[in-house]
C-alpha cells in the first residue's frame, strides 16, 4: 500500500511538471501569435468604457513646445491669451506680465489653477500645471542638455463631458484660437531680442529660451530718417511689397522672407535704418551675437526660435567671424605649423588644467550661415526680415551676399546736399539759410557722416541758434577739407590690408 502511495504521488508530480512545460510552451506560441495583446486590448477597451460610466469627462492637453521643445506652440500662447480676461474673474493665484498699455497687466494662472469657461450652454474647464523633464530627454539631448537641471514643462487642460466632444473639438477650440490671436495683437509689445551665450544651454539642461529680449522703443523713423526722398521712398515701397507678399511667396514658391545688405561707413546710419524698418513695417528685431554661437546647430536653433514678422539683425558681419573671402592658402600653412609647434605645450596644458576644458569658440561656417540664410530650415515660419550690415562690404564672401540671400543691396553713403537740408529742418527748424549753399559745395568736396553733421547741427547751449549750428558745421567741414588737401583723411586699415596681401 505505501509503494503504491508513493508512486501515485511521483505520477501526480510528473503529470504537474508535463502540464507545467506545455503551459510553457503553449503560452509562448500565444505570444508570438499576438494573442497575449489581443487579450490585453479587449481587456483594456472594456475597462475604459467601465471607467467612461464613472468619470465622463474628456480632456486636451496643449503642451508649450512642440517638436521635442524645437518650437514654442502657437496653440499654447494663443490659449494664454484667450485665458488672460478669464483668469480675472475666478482664478485665485494669478502671473502678472506687462501690458502695452504701461497702465495695465496680461493677467495668466500659475500652475495648479483652474478656470471654467461657458459656451453654447456648454461648460468647460482649463487647468494650468507643469512637470519636470525626465533626465534621459531625447530632446534634451538634441538641444546639448547634459545631465544638469531642466526647465519645466508647462501645459494648458482642457476638461468637458463626453457629450460635448463635437462643440468642443469642431467649434469652442478654434474660436479659443482665432479669439486668442485677436488678444495677442491687442496686446502686442515689439521687442528687441538677443541671443543668449549657446554654452548657457548646453552647461545645465536647456533654457526656456535661446532669446531674451527688451521693449523696443526706438524713436527713429523714416520720417526722421536723413535720406535722399527718393531713395528712402524706394525702400518704403519694397518694404509694403514684401509685407503685402505672402500669396506673391507662395504662387512663386519662395520662403516669404527676404535679405537686406546695409553697407557703408560707420556713422553712415545703418542701425538707425534697421529701427526706422522695423518701426515702418512693427516688426520685432532679433539681434544676433555670432560670437557667442557655438555651432552651427545652435545657429538653427536660434532660427527656429524666431517669430514671424521679424526682422532678424546680424551687425558687422565682417567683424564677426571668418567669414569673409579672404580665405589665404598662407592662414592654413600658419595653422598647420602652429599646430605641430604647440602641439607638445597643448599636451602639457592639458595635464596641467586637469584635463578637459569645454572649448566655448564659436564654430559657426560661412556653409552654416548660408544655410541660415536660404537651407531648407529658412522656410520654417514666414514674413521675416534679414539684414546684415557691414562697413567693408568688399571683403564678403560673394556667396554670402549674392541675390538670392541679400535681395536687396543699400548703400548707407556719406552725406549728400539734400540729406543735409532734411537735417537742418529736423535740428533747426529751418527750410533756407544762407550758409546752405557754402554748406552744399563743401559737401561736394568733403566726405562727412549725417551722424557728424547731425553732431554739428544739435545746439549745445541756450545760445545757440540756426546761424552758430550752421556756422559751426561751415567751420568743421572746411577743417576737413583743409585735412584731406594734406593727406591727413587716409582711411587707416592696417589689419585689412595685411590680411589682403
Amino acid at each position: 500500500m505505501e509503494g503504491a502511495s508513493l508512486l501515485s504521488g511521483l505520477n501526480s508530480g510528473v503529470v504537474l511538471s508535463l502540464i507545467a512545460v506545455l503551459w510553457t510552451v503553449v503560452w509562448q506560441n500565444l505570444q508570438h501569435l499576438q494573442l497575449q495583446q489581443f487579450f490585453g486590448r479587449h481587456l483594456s477597451r472594456h475597462a475604459r468604457r467601465l471607467a467612461a460610466m464613472v468619470d465622463p469627462y474628456l480632456s486636451v492637453t496643449i503642451a508649450e513646445y512642440e517638436g521635442g521643445r524645437m518650437k514654442r506652440s502657437d496653440a499654447y500662447e494663443e490659449v494664454k491669451a484667450y485665458l488672460s480676461a478669464a483668469c480675472s474673474r475666478g482664478v485665485r493665484h494669478l502671473r502678472a506680465e506687462g501690458a502695452k498699455d504701461a497702465d495695465k497687466l496680461v493677467l495668466s494662472m500659475v500652475d495648479g489653477e483652474e478656470v471654467a469657461d461657458e459656451f453654447e450652454g456648454a461648460t468647460v474647464w482649463w487647468w494650468a500645471y507643469s512637470k519636470s523633464p525626465p533626465r534621459a530627454d531625447a530632446a534634451a539631448a538634441w538641444w546639448g542638455g547634459g545631465g544638469g537641471a531642466q526647465e519645466e514643462r508647462r501645459f494648458y487642460r482642457l476638461f468637458f463631458l463626453e457629450r460635448h466632444r463635437e462643440l468642443v473639438l469642431d467649434t469652442y477650440l478654434p474660436r479659443v484660437r482665432q479669439q486668442g490671436r485677436a488678444v495677442m495683437v491687442k496686446n502686442r509689445q515689439r521687442k528687441l531680442f538677443t541671443n543668449i551665450s549657446t554654452h548657457q544651454w548646453s552647461d545645465g539642461g536647456y533654457m526656456r529660451s535661446a532669446w531674451s529680449h527688451v521693449v523696443f522703443e526706438h524713436p527713429k523713423t523714416f520720417d526722421t530718417l536723413a535720406m535722399d526722398p527718393a531713395k528712402k521712398k524706394e525702400i518704403k515701397d519694397d518694404l509694403d511689397m514684401f509685407k503685402n507678399g505672402k500669396d506673391y511667396y507662395a504662387r512663386v514658391g519662395k520662403a516669404w522672407k527676404r535679405g537686406y545688405l546695409l553697407y557703408g561707413p560707420p556713422g553712415t546710419g545703418k542701425s538707425a535704418m534697421i529701427a526706422a524698418m522695423a518701426n515702418y513695417l512693427d516688426y520685432d528685431i532679433y539681434d544676433i551675437e555670432l560670437t557667442s554661437v557655438h555651432s552651427n546647430t545652435d545657429l538653427r536653433k536660434l532660427f527656429i526660435e524666431t517669430t514671424s514678422k521679424s526682422i532678424i539683425v546680424i551687425e558687422d558681419i565682417d567683424c564677426s567671424l571668418d567669414l569673409t573671402g579672404a580665405r589665404k592658402k598662407k592662414k592654413a600653412a600658419a595653422e598647420d605649423d602652429k599646430d605641430k609647434k604647440d602641439g607638445a605645450a597643448a599636451a602639457a596644458a592639458k595635464a596641467a588644467n586637469g584635463g578637459d576644458k569645454k572649448d566655448t569658440s564659436s564654430k559657426v561656417t560661412l556653409s552654416g550661415l548660408l544655410n541660415f540664410i536660404d537651407g531648407l530650415w529658412s522656410a520654417c515660419g514666414g514674413e521675416r526680415i534679414i539684414v546684415f550690415t557691414t562697413n567693408h562690404v568688399k571683403k564678403l564672401d560673394p556667396a554670402l551676399i549674392r541675390r538670392g540671400r541679400m535681395d536687396k543691396h543699400i548703400e548707407m553713403s556719406y552725406c549728400g546736399f539734400e540729406a543735409f537740408k532734411f537735417l537742418a529742418k529736423t535740428y533747426l527748424d529751418v527750410d533756407a539759410h544762407a550758409l546752405f549753399g557754402a554748406v552744399g559745395e563743401l559737401l561736394r568736396e568733403v566726405e562727412m557722416t549725417p551722424a557728424d553733421v547731425a553732431e554739428n547741427l544739435t545746439p549745445k547751449s541756450l545760445e545757440d541758434n540756426p546761424d552758430t549750428c550752421l556756422a559751426a558745421l561751415v567751420k568743421a567741414l572746411e577743417e576737413a577739407k583743409e585735412k584731406k588737401a594734406s593727406g591727413g583723411n587716409e582711411p587707416d586699415e592696417p589689419e585689412d590690408e595685411e590680411e589682403e596681401q
